[in-house]
């Protein structure tokens, strides 16, 4: 292993062990807020607390991650070849249009809103359309923070919003404030706390130039070998060979690769475009079954049930935001500037560790798990051990796609994993609609461990597939690994 490379290998560790941290203290308080909000609040008023979630993240996720996805792979490519500077217009301009669309289309249903899934509170659909604008510019500052790999600044981000989300439940719980609009605000608020990181991510940013300028150490991925340099290093391997096709080859394709990879508006869209699509699929296993709950059941309760046993998974996936936000620019750089065998070990860990994780959970779950639920929400609620811990083997397998699907992005396979998710969640959604299980909390277990089983099988076909250079990657690259071969 070259020294650039074991150094990048220190750095995604440790990079990743900080924002671990970060964010496994964010799952916790966000659990901490729903706990609070049930206790303080009433099964309905929780119920509309829990739904209110559901609608914001389906839309945040879906229209804006894929920019944060974006952002990140782009930064990182860029810096893995050696740039210094990054264009964001493209990112902003769809972002921005993202962000207007969604504002158009919350006015035009406005009454629909507030009348038919608010229960006629107008306040809960104020803190939705002021919630979700504002999660456009903290998902924005997500992907650039990403991209430059500042991953302790990340951490804090994610971490200040579930603090200031946390402290208006608290409030409640304290007698400081009073009733659902209360526990509510917290939900829009969080995502502009958050953003008091960032004039510190711009002082870094200014500080790594600085010393790129002087005598000092250079900030970030130092680029690939030239073929020359190549050259006089003697006879080429196939691990070299290997990452010759996957790198940026000669000099010449190096300063062709300096105007290519400037992001156009079509070339981004694309991108954003399909991973918008994994993104709403994936809100889809998260959420459908709320939504169908909520459109179906005569007992509004169960609404909250339901998002109570998926928050099994959705806080540790939460916690994996962590891993995928690092796992993207590392494995970007490794497919840039290092080989297939060092990609494949990244993958190898990553999911060995979920794999551990996901079986202690299931265990835990089935030894303890009513218990734990019972008390941790103070519902009055029956639940089932062996359901819940099927839902928490579903969570392996839903962090073990997240994992695939992070190898397939910074492949540039955003269109082929877009369509692994798109199956999973038809399939998921089409089994909670069809009343093949009559209670509707073990049909929700059920189709949501067979959906991310199915979708683990699909997205490890296409992982499987290799990292073949594909389109104008593979004309740029062929040149380069003959070149050097020469």
């Amino acid at each position: 292993m070259s020294a650039s490379n074991g150094s990048r290998q220190r750095s995604y560790g440790s990079g990743a062990r900080i924002l671990s941290v970060g964010i496994a203290c964010t799952g916790l308080l966000t659990l901490a807020y729903f706990s609070i909000s049930s206790h303080v609040l009433g099964e309905q008023a929780a119920s509309r607390i829990a739904l209110l979630w559901s609608i914001m993240f389906v839309i945040i996720s879906v229209i804006y991650r894929p920019i944060e996805q974006l952002l990140s792979r782009t930064i990182a490519e860029r810096r893995a070849r050696g740039h210094a500077e990054h264009s964001v217009r493209v990112p902003i301009a769809i972002q921005a249009g993202s962000a207007l669309a969604f504002l158009v289309v919350a006015l035009a249903l406005k009454e629909e809103l507030i009348d038919n899934v608010f229960d006629h509170y107008a306040a809960l659909y104020d803190v939705l359309v002021v919630g979700t604008l504002a999660y456009a510019a903290s998902y924005f500052a997500r992907g650039w923070l990403a991209g430059h790999e500042y991953f302790a600044l990340f951490g804090g981000l994610v971490m200040m919003e579930s603090v200031s989300r946390l402290c208006f439940a608290l409030a409640v719980a304290l007698g400081l404030a009073s009733g659902q609009t209360a526990v509510a605000v917290g939900i829009a608020a969080a995502p502009l706390v958050s953003l008091v990181v960032v004039p510190a991510a711009f002082a870094r940013q200014g500080e790594e130039r600085r010393e790129a300028l002087g005598d000092g150490p250079r900030a970030g991925p130092s680029p690939a070998p030239h073929a020359a340099d190549a050259a006089l290093a003697g006879p080429i391997t196939a691990d070299e060979a290997d990452a010759a096709l996957a790198g940026p080859g000669t000099e010449g394709v190096q300063e062709a690769a300096a105007h290519d990879d400037e992001l156009s508006l079509r070339r981004g869209t694309g991108f954003a475009g399909w991973v918008s699509g994994i993104m709403l699929s994936e809100q889809t296993l998260l959420n459908a079954a709320v939504l169908t709950v909520a459109a179906t059941s005569p007992n509004k309760a169960l609404v909250g049930i339901v998002f109570e046993v998926l928050l099994i998974a959705r806080a540790p996936l939460q916690l994996f935001q962590a891993i995928q936000t690092s796992l993207l620019p590392h494995l970007t750089g490794l497919e840039t500037t290092a080989g297939h065998a060092a990609f494949a070990r990244a993958i190898r860990i990553t999911v060995l560790a979920i794999t551990a994780f996901a079986a202690v959970v299931a265990l835990g779950l089935l030894a303890i798990g009513p218990f734990v639920m019972g008390h941790l929400f103070g519902q009055h609620y029956s639940y089932n051990r062996v359901g819940l811990a099927i839902v928490g083997v579903g969570m392996g397998l839903h962090l073990a796609s997240g994992a695939l699907n992070q190898a397939a992005l910074a492949r540039d396979r955003a269109r082929g994993a877009a369509i692994c998710w798109l199956i999973a969640a038809g399939a998921f959604l089409a089994w909670m609609l069809s009343g093949a299980v009559a209670n509707q909390l073990t049909r929700t277990e059920i189709g949501y461990a067979g959906a991310t089983g199915l979708l683990a099988v699909l997205l490890w076909t296409l992982y499987r597939q290799g990292s073949r250079p594909i389109g104008r990657d593979a004309a740029q690259s062929a040149p380069a690994a003959r070149a050097i071969a020469r």
